[in-house]
C-alpha cells in the first residue's frame, strides 16, 4: 500500500502544481482535488457494497453472516471517508500548503545534494586536473571559478573554435613576449577578445 500513497501524494502535488501554474486559485483547486478523492472512495464503495452476499456457500451461513456484516462495516466507513473529505473542502488551502511545504523540501534536498557534490568536485576532480587544460577550465565553470581564466577564442585553419585555457591576461602591452617568426606564438595581449597568431593551435590553446 505505501507506493500507492507515495504515488497518490505526488500525483496530488502535481495536480496542485499544474492548476497553480494555470492561475487556478487555492480554494477552487482543493474543491476539485477533493472532489476526486471522495470520488475514488465512493468508488470504492461501490465495489465493496457488491461484495455483500458474495460469501462462499462452503463455508456456511454463519461465516456468510460475518462476512456480510464486514461488507457493511467497511462500506459505512469509506462513506463516512468520502463525506469527511467532501466536507472539508474549500476553506483547507491545503493545496497552497502542501505545494509550499513539497517545495521548499525539494530545494533544501537539492541544496544539500549540491553541497556534496561541490566538496566531491573540489576535492576529488579538480586536483586531477592539470593546469591550462580544458578540462581544469570545464572544472572551474562548473565550480563558479572560472572568472580568472582568459576569455579569448579563435578559429584555426580547419575552422575548429580555438579557446584558450591559461589564466586571463598573457601580457601586457609594454611586455609583449618574445616573437617568433615575427608571431606572438600562441600568446595575446590582456584582456583581448581574440587573437589571430600562428600559434593559436598550441597548448594553452585547445580546440572545443
Amino acid at each position: 500500500m505505501s507506493q500507492y500513497q507515495t504515488a497518490g501524494v505526488n500525483a496530488r502535488l502535481r495536480l496542485f502544481a499544474l492548476m497553480e501554474a494555470q492561475g487556478v486559485p487555492a480554494s477552487e483547486a482543493d474543491d476539485l482535488v477533493a472532489a476526486l478523492e471522495a470520488g475514488a472512495v465512493a468508488g470504492a464503495q461501490s465495489e465493496v457494497v457488491e461484495l455483500d452476499g458474495m460469501a462462499p456457500r462452503s463455508r456456511g451461513p454463519v461465516f456468510g453472516d460475518g462476512w456480510d456484516e464486514g461488507v457493511t462495516t467497511v462500506s459505512e466507513a469509506l462513506v463516512g471517508i468520502a463525506d469527511r473529505d467532501w466536507s472539508r473542502r474549500g476553506g483547507r488551502s491545503a493545496g497552497a500548503a502542501e505545494l509550499a511545504v513539497h517545495i521548499a523540501d525539494v530545494r533544501q534536498r537539492e541544496r544539500a545534494g549540491l553541497v556534496r557534490l561541490e566538496r566531491f568536485v573540489r576535492g576529488q576532480v579538480l586536483p586531477g586536473t592539470h593546469p591550462h587544460t580544458m578540462a581544469r577550465r570545464r572544472v572551474l565553470e562548473a565550480l563558479g571559478e572560472a572568472g580568472g581564466l582568459c576569455t579569448a577564442r579563435t578559429r584555426n585553419a580547419e575552422g575548429d573554435v580555438v579557446v584558450c585555457t591559461r589564466e586571463a591576461g598573457h601580457y601586457d602591452p609594454d611586455e609583449r613576449p618574445p616573437f617568433k617568426d615575427g608571431e606572438p606564438g600562441g600568446w595575446h595581449q590582456a584582456g583581448a577578445s581574440i587573437w589571430n597568431d600562428s600559434g593559436a593551435a598550441c597548448i594553452p590553446h585547445t580546440v572545443l
